[in-house]
């Protein structure tokens, strides 16, 4: 079995004219080479078919094991298109209770006006799961670590509930990413990432992806082709190119994260830390089991907004910016960021208080980034 780290380099490759690296087809449409082809086999940019788009979806699928993949114009795009298309026709989900607060908005108030409907559920409570079961439930959704709180699911038992009532199992895998987490090889059928996050790694373009059997593909692939979430060749071409260091940039964000983590925990001013590598989180033995490593993004909670708000004006390293996952550390309130959707009241009942930070963690110096913390969170 060849190990991921080779695989992110070289799986799916193609050598186009001997070029070691794909180059960009900036091309909108192709010749015709099979005039039966049916209409998602026609070579035309916005049915996701260019060279870079089939390298970059083969890879993916290699990389997370799954039979087939597909890229999208965004995550959110990647997670929509798989939702309607899993649920249409009046289907039921039950959904993780705090999940990101994009999701979160479209499963409450965009998935009812759809004919669709979903049920919440906390994912590591399985005695309540099957009372919320419908005759149109369809699927399972959880995150593989949920934003910006980092709580595991039951993933196990996820996949157990779903093989037992003929539900298809599907996860965010953002969070854990494939050097982490292989939801698939755990027995998830469905795999999403927001691409534009650690596998691409430098901040630099909005994609997602769907991972999982070739008939889901198939279906969703024909979903997206009449909703248009397509990913443009460029950008192909700079997520191919930042899957290929994903390892090393993850196990580095691993290891910087859990490194933050402990330090903030012993930090006066810090009331709580949300770090699934620390011994104290409810969720730590679950991910010991599961994971190969925490992930790079932790939250911590301060006394109210004006000690966050402070706090986030001194850094100098640490940005204060939405996102996650590239090589730079960024420091956002998910009160105002992941979860501006939501009414306060909402955030209240997640969890998410206005003291609330979070902290995706890049490759820089371990001690640097904290002596940026340690200084930002001094008391004058």
């Amino acid at each position: 079995m060849i190990d991921l780290r080779t695989d992110l380099v070289h799986a799916g490759e193609r050598r186009v004219q001997g070029a070691v690296v794909l180059p960009v087809f900036q091309s909108a449409t192709y010749k015709t080479a099979d005039e039966n082809a049916d209409y998602d086999g026609i070579h035309y940019l916005r049915l996701s078919n260019s060279p870079n788009h089939q390298v970059l979806a083969d890879k993916l699928a290699t990389i997370c094991g799954g039979e087939s993949a597909l890229v999208t114009g965004s995550g959110m795009a990647a997670i929509t298109t798989t939702l309607i298309t899993l649920l249409e026709d009046g289907g039921h989900m039950l959904a993780q209770d705090c999940l990101y607060g994009g999701t979160l908005t479209f499963a409450t108030r965009d998935v009812p006006t759809m004919g669709m409907a979903v049920d919440f559920v906390p994912a590591d409570a399985e005695e309540v799961w099957a009372p919320k079961l419908r005759e149109s439930t369809r699927l399972f959704f959880v995150e593989a670590i949920t934003n910006p709180l980092t709580a595991i699911a039951d993933l196990e038992a996820v996949v157990s509930f779903c093989r037992k009532h003929g539900l298809l199992a599907v996860i965010d895998n953002t969070f854990a990413t494939p050097v982490n987490l292989r939801p698939l090889d755990l027995g998830f059928d469905v795999e999403l990432h927001s691409a534009t996050k650690y596998l691409n790694g430098h901040s630099d373009l909005v994609a997602g992806c769907v991972v999982s059997s070739a008939e889901v593909i198939r279906r969703v692939r024909g979903k997206l082709n009449h909703l248009g979430g397509v990913l443009d060749p460029h950008a192909c071409f700079l997520l191919h190119r930042g899957l290929k260091t994903l390892a090393l940039r993850m196990a580095q964000q691993n290891a910087n994260a859990h490194y933050l983590a402990e330090r903030l925990a012993q930090h006066p001013t810090v009331l709580r830390v949300n770090y699934p590598g620390l011994k104290s989180h409810p969720d730590h033995e679950r991910g010991r089991r599961l994971f190969q490593g925490f992930g790079g993004v932790l939250s911590f909670e301060l006394a109210d907004e004006a000690a966050a708000r402070r706090m986030l004006a001194r850094l100098q390293l640490g940005v204060n910016a939405p996102s996650l996952g590239g090589v730079e550390t960024l420091v956002s309130r998910p009160a105002v960021t992941s979860h501006a959707g939501q009414s306060p009241q909402e955030r209240q009942v997640l969890g998410i208080v206005d003291g609330l930070v979070r902290v995706a963690v890049g490759i820089e110096a371990e001690q640097d980034l904290w002596a940026d913390f340690e200084q930002a969170l001094a008391q004058d």
